[in-house]
């Protein structure tokens, strides 16, 4: 049987994108909770393709260029979809809920939203009408190993 067209995994594949291997914790922390119908997964990092360094390090506004702080911002989202389809084996079972974005920026940074559409549009375009979500993005001194963004997710579990 052919995949549908219509499916997150072939959203995927049409953006030119495949899912990463679930990153695993370094630290004291489970990569995501299910708790009833929610799903909270732990905030991920714009891992490179080794898995273990960040693609994009620095601060934005500080040698950290809009353009590259959207891509990290995507990497981080992807990689936080590999993590909710590790936790429900099938993206299609999830409705975004809520995404967050952190920023490792200069203090006069303004442009937090810009850098998070990365994550947002990313979760948009591969969940389609259940990628719509809440959203924060928010400025800080400093990230996990320098990197630029790192990116929080809760869904809900459709039935």
């Amino acid at each position: 049987m052919a995949e549908s067209s219509d499916t997150p995994l072939a959203r995927l594949k049409k953006l030119g994108l495949t899912l990463p291997a679930a990153a695993a914790p370094v630290a004291n922390y489970v990569p995501f909770v299910r708790a009833g119908a929610l799903l909270f997964i732990s905030g991920q990092l714009p891992l490179s393709v080794n898995g273990v360094d960040p693609a994009h390090r620095g601060k934005l506004g500080a040698g950290v260029s809009l353009e590259n702080g959207q891509s990290a911002a995507r990497q981080a989202a992807l990689n936080v979809l590999a993590q909710a389809n590790a936790a429900t084996g099938d993206l299609a079972k999830l409705r975004a809920v809520r995404l967050g974005g952190y920023v490792n920026s200069a203090p006069d940074f303004a442009s937090l939203p810009q850098v998070v559409n990365g994550a947002s549009d990313l979760i948009a375009a591969v969940l389609g009408e259940n990628g719509k979500h809440a959203r924060f993005a928010v400025g800080v001194a400093q990230l996990p190993l320098d990197a630029a963004v790192e990116v929080e997710g809760i869904f809900e579990i459709l039935a």
